[in-house]
Order: structure tokens, then C-alpha cells, then sequence
């Protein structure tokens, strides 16, 4: 992306201000009252953040039935394949900033253009601002930018993955703005080398191993290998044989003494990457099916050396309760991700010099390390991470779960992570 586009940077978790509207004069898009020339900026999204969202009302051509029905139309003439154009990329640059979009309905122009943005912006609108503690309408209006963001930002000007259309034929000047399917994409063409990514993890806890790789073998839109260190546990372990067992991607294994530290673990780990990029991964947390996806498209939009997500969702594993806290922001830059989320090129890990010999705070002594380098690190949304937390004395990250139970701003018994986990 280039500098200046729009980009989640500043999405703003809990808005403040009352809900406006997306319109248009001819191609020039109107943002909750305040004309703005396109293409958008990342200047234009600044006043946005605190709105619950952003309705779009769809222009319509003069003297058409439909704007007979509900009211004067917003074009001064009829609209052509410029016009047409420019609605639909200024709504897929606010979804590409994770703007939340919403509209009563899309007409069939928005369909045939993108029908996954048509679908999604009928999918959610803002409900009734509730401040109680218990209320979820800011995470469930989270998720839906969220589901923006990957679309926009992953699929080409035709609405379909890598694909990118012309310009539409301009309609007849009786008809409804209009714009007829992108050409086909010739079948010859070849599909993007999905980006590869080396999952590093350490484990000294074999019965989790099976939920920890089938959760990176559903990982979606990219190549995948693991590099698992079994720290003070043999590869004959029962438990490690069956996880093992019939995983259908690419696995090394490193055996380590239990007295070596965990940081030197990792780093002998990772010394075995071959992935273009690095991810850390815990065996004890979950992740969502497009985790390392999201993180590479943080990573792009953001430009930054070092990505991860905001530590947000807890499960209190002896209590069974979920909590989720707020007071880390999201899509902002910092020096602190969660630790089980740190993805880098792995050209970058070695120039930091990697993980340190160190037997806990290993993660955090990494990115105070990169940060004192001078690399940049962004820290992005969190809701497809949800940490395991048991007893203090079973984790290297030592807080009791008074303290989570303190710092949060919801809280549900059970398991309740973010519908963007998919665990249902």
C-alpha cells in the first residue's frame, strides 16, 4: 500500500459519537456530512473512528422509478462506468481501513461487482449503545470491520481473490447505476504463491500437542511448515506420536533437555526455519483459521518489521471463565505484542539475533531487543488469539488470575472466545 492509503491504524474500539452516513454527489463521496475528494486518504478515516458506523446510501440515476420511490436523486445525471467506479472504490477503501460499513440492502450493480462485500455490508448494523459491562455490540461491531478489512484488502477490484477488473459499460441513462460482472480472469493465468511461514513452538506439555497442530493445519492462505521443539519430552512420547500422526504439513523435530532454557530452546528452533517469515506460536492458546493471515496482512498494511496481536481474550482455565480485557490497544505502533503472536521475516529474526537464552520473559526480552534495534512493531487486533490461563506456577508469564479477573472489561463463564476463532 502506498503511503497515505487508508488503513486500520486508529480503529477505535469504543465509539463515541453518533452513527453517520455514506453518500455521494455524482463520484465525490460525502463522509458523515463532510465532502472529501477521492481517492480517500488515511486523513479522511481520522474523523470516522468514532462512529458506530457508516450507512451507505447508494446513489441513484434521475428519473428512474426507484428514485421516484424514495425521494430526490443523488446524481444530477445519468451515471456511467467513471462514476460507478469511483462509489465502489471508495467503499473498498473504507473497508480496507476497517471502517463499519453497513447498508439496508445493495442494489444489483454492488452484487455483480462484488458480491462478498455486497453480502457483508447487509451483514451487521450498530445497535443501541448499551454502557453496561456485559455488552458486546462494540466487539460484534470489531468483528464485522474485521471481516471488511480481510476482504477488502485481500481480494483484487472484482471482488474475487488476486483478480482484478475493467473499467464497466456505462449504462443506458433510464437504468439504476449500473455495472455488469469484471471479465473473467483468463484460466491460464497463475495463482499467487501463497506466502510461506515457518510456525515455531516449544512445548514441554505433549497433551496439548494434538489441538496445537490441528489448529495450524487449518490455517488458511498460506504455506506452512513447523518447527516444534520437545523440551525435555522424547519424540517416542505416546503423545507426541499422535499428534504427529497423519499431520499433513511440513514438521521437524528438535528434541531438548529439559534443563536447556526455554529462549535457547526456541532459537535452536528456529535456526531450522526455511519459511520467508517466523511465527511464534504457543501450544497452550487458540487461534483463529486465518491468524497468520491476518498478521501478514497487518505486516503489509502497516510496513512494519514486527507484527502481533493485542493480548485481549482469556480463558481462566480453573475458574472456566472467559474474560476480555481492553485497556491494550489495537492498531496502533508499540513496543509489545503478545508474546505467542511475534511474526517477522525471518531474514529480520536473524539480524535481530533471535531468541535469547533465557528461561522466561523470552518474548518479551525479543522485541525489547528488536525495539532497542530500532525495528518497527505494530500490534494489531486480537480476536482470533485467546491465551490459557491455569495456575500461575504453570506458565513463564507469572500473574494470578485475580489479576486477569481485575483488568477486564467483560467477563462470561465458559469458553467464549471472539466469533472470529470459528469454534462453532
Amino acid at each position: 500500500m502506498a503511503e497515505g492509503d487508508p488503513t486500520p491504524l486508529g480503529y477505535v474500539r469504543t465509539p463515541t459519537a453518533d452513527p453517520g452516513e455514506l453518500s455521494f454527489s455524482g463520484a465525490r463521496p460525502v463522509l458523515a456530512g463532510r465532502p472529501a475528494a477521492a481517492p480517500l486518504t488515511a486523513a479522511d478515516i481520522v474523523p470516522l473512528r468514532a462512529l458506530p458506523g457508516l450507512r451507505v446510501r447508494w446513489p441513484q440515476a434521475v428519473g428512474t422509478a426507484e428514485a421516484s420511490a424514495t425521494g430526490p436523486a443523488t446524481a444530477s445525471g445519468p451515471p456511467g462506468a467513471t462514476e460507478a467506479a469511483g462509489v465502489l472504490e471508495t467503499i473498498r477503501a473504507l473497508a480496507r481501513a476497517g471502517v463499519p460499513l453497513h447498508a439496508d440492502d445493495a442494489p444489483a450493480w454492488m452484487q455483480q461487482a462484488d458480491p462478498g462485500l455486497a453480502a457483508l455490508l447487509t451483514s451487521w448494523a450498530p445497535g443501541p449503545r448499551d454502557p453496561s459491562v456485559g455488552s458486546v455490540s462494540d466487539l460484534r461491531r470489531e468483528e464485522h470491520s474485521l471481516r471488511l478489512r480481510r476482504h477488502a484488502l485481500r481480494h483484487g477490484n472484482d471482488g474475487t481473490a488476486g483478480a482484478r477488473g475493467s473499467a464497466p459499460t456505462a449504462p443506458a441513462a433510464s437504468a439504476p447505476l449500473a455495472m455488469p460482472p469484471a471479465p473473467a480472469v483468463p484460466a491460464a493465468t497463475p495463482a499467487p504463491a501463497l506466502p510461506t511461514v515457518s510456525v515455531v513452538m516449544s512445548s514441554k506439555r505433549p497433551a496439548l500437542l494434538a489441538s496445537a497442530l490441528a489448529q495450524i493445519a487449518r490455517q488458511r492462505h498460506v504455506q506452512v511448515e513447523v518447527l516444534l521443539g520437545l523440551h525435555g519430552v522424547p519424540a517416542s512420547h505416546q503423545d507426541v506420536r499422535r499428534a504427529v500422526a497423519g499431520f499433513p504439513l511440513p514438521l521437524t523435530l528438535v528434541e531438548a533437555d529439559e534443563a536447556t532454557p526455554f529462549g535457547q530452546v526456541l532459537h535452536e528452533v528456529a535456526a531450522k526455519a526455511g519459511g520467508d517469515d517466523i511465527a511464534k506460536w504457543d501450544d497452550d492458546d487458540w487461534y483463529s483459521p486465518e491468524h497468520l493471515a491476518d498478521l501478514l496482512m497487518a505486516r503489509a498494511y502497516s510496513g512494519a518489521d514486527i507484527v502481533g496481536t493485542a493480548a485481549e481474550f482469556f480463558y481462566l482455565e480453573p475458574l472456566k471463565v472467559t474474560v476480555r480485557r481492553t485497556d491494550y490497544t489495537s492498531e496502533v505502533w508499540s513496543d509489545h505484542v503478545a508474546g505467542g503472536t511475534i511474526f517477522l521475516a525471518r531474514e529480520k529474526y536473524h539480524e535481530i539475533g533471535g531468541f535469547e537464552g533465557v528461561s522466561r520473559g523470552v518474548d518479551a526480552q525479543l522485541l525489547k531487543t528488536a525495539h532497542a534495534a530500532g525495528a518497527r512493531i505494530y500490534r494489531t487486533q486480537g480476536l482470533g488469539y485467546v491465551l490459557r490461563r491455569a495456575l500461575a506456577a504453570g506458565h513463564t508469564w507469572q500473574l494470578p488470575l485475580a489479576h486477569f479477573l481485575r483488568v477486564s472489561a467483560n467477563q462470561w463463564r465458559g469458553f467464549r472466545p471472539s466469533r472470529i476463532l470459528e469454534t462453532q
